[in-house]
C-alpha cells in the first residue's frame, strides 16, 4: 500500500528528491522499481537536514510500536505523521511520539495502485487545516478521500473498504469455481468471472443508479438471474455472510488497537 501511494505521488508530479523511504528489507521488485525512479530505500535514517513535512507510516500494526520511536527523533514541530495501519488508534500512536505531534489516521485500499482507491481519514486536535490539506492531497493522488470526525468509525471503515477488495476478489474466485462445476473449462470460467466482476464494478462506478437498482435491471421475473438470486438472497445467503464477515473484520480491527 505504501508503494501504491508513492507511485501515485510520483505520477502526480511530486519530485523524487523530496521523498525519503525507510525500509530495512524492501521486496526486490519494489527496491528495483524505486531505484528506477531515483529513490533509494534506506535501512535506517539517523538524521535529516530538516524535519519532514509529512511522514507516512505504512507498516504492519504489529510492528508499529517498534517503528514509531525511531521516527520520533526525526520530527519537527510542523511535521504531521500519517498512519495507514489497520486498527492502530491515534492515542496509541501518540504514546510513542513527542507530545503535541499532529497525527492523521487514514485507511486507503488496494485499488489505490490503479488510481481507484478510496480513503477515509481522521486527524487529531494538533493536526492543522494546512496539515490535513497536505495529507488530503497525497491521498487524493490515488483516489477519492473522505474525512470523518469520529475515529470510532475507522474500524468499520477498515472492515468495509480497507478489507473489501479481498471480498470482491474472493467473489471472483468463487464465481469461477462455480462455472467450472457447471461444466466450463477452467480458463474460460476464470476469464468470465474476472471480466464480469471488473465490468460490473466499472458499471457501478459510472452509473448514477444505486446497486439495488442495477441489480434489478439485470433481473427478469422468473429468469435465470432471479433463480440465482433466490439462493444468494435467501436465508443464510450473501447478506448474512457479508454481515458476519464485516463484523469479524471490525472486531479484529479493534483487537489490533490493544
Amino acid at each position: 500500500m505504501g508503494y501504491a501511494l508513492l507511485s501515485g505521488w510520483l505520477e502526480g508530479g511530486l519530485e523524487p528528491e523530496r521523498i525519503l523511504v525507510q525500509d530495512p528489507a524492501p521486496q526486490p521488485r519494489i527496491a528495483s522499481e524505486l531505484g528506477a525512479k531515483g529513490i533509494t530505500a534506506h535501512a535506517e535514517v539517523a538524521a535529516l537536514p530538516e524535519p519532514p513535512a509529512v511522514v507516512l507510516v505504512a507498516v504492519k500494526p504489529q510492528v508499529m510500536n517498534h517503528v514509531l520511536p525511531q521516527l520520533a527523533r526525526l520530527l519537527g514541530p510542523r511535521s504531521v505523521v500519517m498512519s495507514i495501519a489497520a486498527g492502530r488508534r491515534i492515542t496509541g500512536l501518540a504514546a510513542h511520539l513527542p507530545p503535541g505531534t499532529a497525527i492523521v489516521r487514514a485507511m486507503p485500499n488496494t485499488p489505490a495502485s490503479v488510481g481507484r482507491g478510496f480513503t477515509v481519514a481522521v486527524g487529531n486536535a494538533y493536526a492543522t487545516a494546512g496539515q490535513r490539506e497536505a495529507c488530503d492531497g497525497l491521498l487524493r493522488a490515488v483516489g477519492d478521500v473522505t474525512w470523518v470526525e469520529d475515529e470510532g468509525l475507522m474500524d468499520a471503515v477498515t472492515a468495509v473498504s480497507g478489507s473489501g477488495p479481498a471480498y470482491v476478489f474472493h467473489l471472483a474466485e468463487c464465481l469461477a469455481e462455480a462455472g467450472i462445476a457447471a461444466g466450463l473449462a477452467p480458463q474460460l470460467a476464470q476469464q468470465l468471472a474476472r471480466a464480469t466482476v471488473a465490468g460490473a464494478g466499472e458499471l457501478l462506478h459510472r452509473s448514477h443508479l444505486d446497486a439495488a437498482q442495477l441489480r434489478g435491471g439485470v433481473t427478469s421475473p422468473g429468469g435465470t438471474t432471479a433463480a440465482a438470486l433466490e439462493v444468494l438472497m435467501g436465508q443464510n445467503g450473501l447478506a448474512d455472510l457479508m454481515h458476519n464477515a464485516v463484523a469479524a473484520a471490525t472486531r479484529r480491527s479493534r483487537e489490533l488497537a490493544k
